[in-house]
């Protein structure tokens, strides 16, 4: 029985395997590996790629979040309205920096924060907005941007899964007072190791993130304040440059995948397919469906028997964790879209390297349980 991941990286490796040999050969034989070269470099072109004025690699996604809302100035007592379903580093980053979050609830269609909800939740102790953009698929930005601008309040962008992915036509990540990416192996720009990245159009928020991500000092030994040890890696550096050119043909190709997956389920009533908004472009970091009518559970093991990968992003919402359930944040409210979504949601294999074949397999295999 042919075994379908949710995600193949051995494809991806093998296609590159050349030009990532060369590039990791090169670091080793420079005996740079902190801070060097391709970091520089990498920043650079990334900036360049997404539009902003400052890139500044560091070590995981979460300290991007987490230094980024330090450095907008989010600190003990602030609030941060965010979306509850999403990754836990997205609270997670909030609470590091001493803020607590403020979970709202999202549009169901998207998965997104809902703009409708964000006015309702601003408290005096408000002092920025994360919104995600889950899955690939854009959040609602222009919303969520004029009440920032009305209320004074930071926006950070969460791209972690969407990197490549735009707003009617600008780069996620370049929108709000910052972006956060990760460059964790599974996303579509990804490293072999962690790896993160916060861009910025601001001269002072730029600067004190990279002050924060070197324990906190300008100059080596001349420490300001209480950073952090979060230095991108040359390594992962290096093999990101190499993968850099190929990301919109690459999410491209996720998009055709994802056309397959629409263009096969589309007559079958107890699944809601994934939508592309109008002001969206989708990079499919998943291709997520919801199913209703059966049990979800009982669905995904008869997919494992025949060998198809699932997983559920995110079976748990954060406002119903054990850790923000229980005192981690004082804004704990009945949010029904989130609460019935995270009971629907499966995502299927997806990489740009999945067979339409393969794609057909599984669709085949999904109707017949459905």
């Amino acid at each position: 029985m042919e075994q379908i991941p949710m995600l193949d990286l051995k494809s991806e490796i093998e296609f590159l395997w050349d030009d990532l040999m060369k590039a990791i050969e090169g670091v080793l034989k420079s005996g740079q590996f902190i801070m060097g070269p391709n970091v520089k470099a990498f920043e650079e072109e990334v900036a360049a790629y997404l539009g902003v004025k400052h890139a500044i690699g560091v070590n995981s996604g979460t300290d991007a979040l987490t230094i980024a809302l330090r450095a907008a100035g989010v600190g003990p007592g602030d609030e941060v309205i965010t979306t509850p379903f999403t990754f836990f580093a997205t609270a997670e980053a909030i609470s590091h920096a001493g803020g607590h979050p403020v979970f709202v609830d999202i549009d169901p269609e998207t998965f997104n924060l809902d703009p409708n909800q964000i006015e309702p939740a601003i408290t005096p102790k408000t002092k920025a907005i994360i919104p995600v953009h889950l899955y690939g698929h854009a959040a609602d930005m222009d919303p969520i941007l004029e009440i920032a601008k009305v209320y004074k309040l930071r926006v950070v962008e969460d791209v972690a899964q969407a990197f490549g992915g735009e707003y009617k036509g600008r780069k996620l990540g370049s929108l709000g007072d910052a972006g956060c990416f990760s460059f964790f192996p599974s996303k579509n720009l990804g490293a072999y190791g962690d790896g993160g990245l916060i861009a910025t159009n601001d001269d002072e928020l730029a600067e004190t993130a990279r002050m924060l991500r070197v324990h906190g000092a300008k100059r080596k030994y001349y420490n300001e304040v209480i950073g952090y040890n979060s230095r991108l890696d040359e390594i992962q550096a290096a093999s990101l440059r190499v993968k850099l050119p190929y990301v919109d043909r690459w999410n491209e190709m996720r998009r055709e995948i994802a056309r397959r997956y629409n263009n096969n389920l589309s007559d079958v009533s107890n699944i809601v397919l994934p939508i592309e908004c109008p002001y969206a472009k989708h990079v499919y970091h998943q291709y997520t469906i919801r199913i209703s009518g059966v049990d979800r559970e009982t669905v995904r093991a008869k997919l494992a028997e025949s060998g198809i990968q699932t997983a559920v992003y995110y079976p748990v919402p954060l406002h119903l964790s054990k850790v923000y359930r229980t005192g981690g944040s004082d804004h704990i409210s009945v949010l029904p879209h989130v609460d019935k979504v995270s009971r629907e949601v499966v995502s299927l294999p997806l990489s740009q390297f999945l067979r339409i074949d393969v794609v057909d397999n599984i669709t085949e295999t999904l109707r017949a349980l459905i």
